[in-house]
Order: structure tokens, then sequence, then C-alpha cells
């Protein structure tokens, strides 16, 4: 079983390139078979769950051709199996865009229930409301979504909660209804908007994506497009926390700076200084950073994604912080990694309170899911001594090169698969 092994206790310095956003190119991938003509990916992130995906969809019958790491030409005009039950798709969270998408295109689909992380209740109700207000009949049943309907027609469809995979699982079907929907109360992340870029690209007539209404004028079929996706939100945040937790000086390229002020804002508010560029950030910790308060909110609020990697940062900060988790009830499992490291912290329920500790000393951790396994690389990186981090087939599903990009920086870490490899980093870096 493949591992990290890292020496800490450096900072981090250099320049650092962002792929593109994992979250946004899942469901690009899923809405691109909605075309019989062949539509062409580009900045795709080439990581786990991506190439998950398009096994699944080439192996349901769409055509998948990889150009080259990052680009992919994709034609669903072959699909020929809408039962998507394979074994990729069941390992993956973002296999439920394949009903929005198949729905739309087909009005007849079923999809086997998602896998993913284990960070809490990520309940397909709202997915299911929309797809019955367009004219379909939704439901779970034998492990799956299944969505039939004659045809769809266009509704006005409320949102109980403000839900990212939801909103753009029903823009995908509306965008081939009859009529013109109307979604209130929509999430507003940037994937939601590249998504309709995307589909608008391919012919769809979608507007106000980015605001909390979106209107969508149904059309009947969908035409070839060349797309780019958006730079990785996520991926960018992570690495503006690895500067902030080793004292470090990152230059992070190849962002969307507005989609990051919620994080340049509490990274200055504890004492780091985060410069601005057109496609860049730099960030920059000197000094012990200032405890703060977060609570994760939907979009533009604090990210529940970079809520694990803030928690490592406030570990080390000085003072007491508190964080409150309102999306996720499960984000919190890796404080106890983080204890075994030295960290003090106490959860109660959605709270975290977290009294800052001046250093973290090296352990064996394990990675319980895919931010929270990168949140504990940043502190086994700032941490005193040697670490070692298990199951990181979970950060691999949504980082490129993590390892890599962190050894570039200056970060000491490789991945391992036996205690002889340990032993061998060990001497190379003692």
């Amino acid at each position: 079983m493949e591992q990290y092994v890292i020496k800490g206790n450096r900072p981090l310095v250099g320049e650092v390139d962002i792929a593109g956003a994992k979250n946004a190119a899942l469901a690009i991938i899923a809405a691109a078979v909605m075309a019989d003509e062949t539509v062409t990916v580009d900045n795709l992130p080439d990581v786990r769950d991506v190439n998950v995906l398009l096994n699944a969809i080439k192996e349901a019958g769409a055509i998948v051709d990889r150009v080259d790491r990052h680009t992919v030409r994709i034609n669903g005009s072959t699909l020929n199996d809408l039962v998507v039950d394979n074994e990729y798709i069941k390992k993956i969270r973002a296999s439920y865009y394949l009903v929005g998408a198949l729905l739309g295109k087909y009005k007849n689909v079923e999809v086997s229930l998602p896998g993913g992380c284990n960070i809490g209740s990520r309940p397909v109700d709202q997915h299911l409301k929309g797809f019955r207000a367009l004219g379909a009949v939704a439901e779970i049943a034998h492990g799956r979504i299944c969505a039939r309907a004659d045809r769809l027609t266009a509704s006005h469809i409320y949102m109980d909660v403000v839900t990212v995979g939801a909103t753009i699982n029903v823009m995908m079907a509306a965008s081939m209804a009859e009529g013109k929907t109307i979604i209130e109360n929509a999430a507003k992340e940037p994937h939601v908007v590249d998504v309709a870029n995307f589909l608008n690209s391919m012919g769809a007539n979608i507007k106000g994506a980015g605001t909390d209404v979106i209107r969508i004028k149904g059309v009947e079929r969908f035409h070839k497009t060349e797309y780019s996706v958006i730079p990785d939100q996520i991926e960018a945040g992570t690495f503006m926390m690895a500067a902030a937790v080793t004292k470090g000086d990152i230059t992070i390229n190849n962002v969307i700076p507005k989609h990051l002020e919620s994080i340049s804002a509490k990274l200055i508010e504890i004492g780091c200084k985060v410069v601005e560029g057109d496609d860049s950030l730099r960030v920059v910790a000197t000094d012990r950073l200032r405890n703060t308060n977060i609570k994760t909110l939907p979009y533009p609020g604090f990210p529940t994604d970079m809520q694990p990697q803030m928690g490592v940062t406030l570990a080390l900060a000085d003072g007491t912080s508190v964080i409150t988790e309102s999306i996720f009830e499960n984000r919190f499992r890796y404080v106890d990694e983080l204890i075994k490291m030295g960290a003090t912290i106490k959860v109660e329920g959605s709270v975290a309170i977290i009294d800052g500790v001046r250093s973290l000393s090296g352990a064996e951790i394990c990675a319980p899911d895919l931010r929270a396994g990168a949140a504990l690389v940043l502190a086994a990186l700032s941490a005193d001594g040697y670490s070692t981090v298990d199951d990181i087939v979970y950060i691999q599903r949504g980082y490129e090169d993590f390892h890599l990009k962190l050894r570039k920086l200056g970060g000491q870490i490789d991945i391992v698969s036996s205690d002889a490899e340990i032993q061998k980093f060990k001497l190379k870096t003692g």
C-alpha cells in the first residue's frame, strides 16, 4: 500500500502551477456526452476521479480519445448503455452528474448511487425534486438513481438548500427540456458557472449562473465545442495554506484570484502577506500567525473543502481559534490524527476549539478523506521529524502530482510502499 513519507520543519518556497478544477471537470465530462458531435475539453486535471469518470463513460459506449494528459475528446453519439452501473462509477461522488446529462438527452437513465469520501451525509433529494419538477419519474431503486420521462418540460424550481450537485444536475437536464426553467436558491460556486459556460458553448441557453437565480431556455440538441476548465480553487487554496503552515513564500500561478477571496481574507487576518496578480497569488508567512474564527458557508463564503487545511494552520497559530462546520458533519475526522502530532483541539458537534501550539511533531497518520489528507500532509511538512501518511489514494483523487509539486517547493516528501523505502528516504534526508 502506497504512503507518503515526509521530513518536516522546512519552509516551502517557490512557484507552483495549479491544475484544472476537479469539481468542474467532472460535471463537464458528464455534460459532454449530451452532444452527438465531438467535444474537446482541455486543462483537465490528471487525477483519479477524472480518469474514473472517463473510463465509466467509455465503458457505457461513448468515444473517449485522450489527446494528451490534460486534453480529451468526447463523442456521446455512440453511447448505448443508459444503465451506468460499472465498477468505475461506484467509486466517485460525481457519478450522479450522468443522471442529469442522460435524462436531458435520452429522457431515461439509471446510475449507481455514488461513492467518494465519507465526510458526511450528501443526500440526493434535491436532485430528485428537480428532476420530478421537470416531469420525470425519479427515484432510488436497487442501489441506483433512476429517472425517466416521456418528455421534460420547464418548471420553476426552488432548492430547499443551497446545493452545488443538484444545481448542476438539474441545470443539465433543464437545458434540454421544453420551455424556460428557473432555478431559485441556486449554488453560486465557480464550478457551477464553469459548467453553465460549457453548456452554453455547446448551444445551451443558460443565464444567471453565479447568482442565486438561474434561467434556462431548453434547446433540442447540442453541438461540438472546445472548452478549457477553470483553475482549481481548492488546490490553489491548499498551496496558500502550505505557505502559511510552513512559514513559507509561495507564488501560486494559473488561478482566478476572485475565487480565492474568502481564503485570502482569512490568511491576511491571521498575519500572512497576500499579493494578488492578474492570474497569480503570492502568500508569505514569516512570523507566528494569529488566531481567528471560521464558519464554512456556500460560496462566496469560506469553503468547507478548505476547512481541514485551515484547521492545521490554526493549530499552529497563537491563541484560541474556533471553526464551525456548517456543511458536512464528518469534516473533523482529521482532528484525531492531528492530536497524534501534538495539536490541542476539542471537537463538540459541529465546532472545533483549537488552542494553538508552537510546533507539531512527526507521527504515523492516516488520511481519512481527500481534503483532510492534504491538510495532514501540510501538517507533516511543518512538523519536527518524520511522518508517514497512509491511505493517500484519497489525496490522489483530487490533487495532480501533489508530492512532486511540494517537492519542487522544497518539501521533503516521497511515495513509498515498504519499510525499506522509508529507511532509504530517511538515509537520504537525514
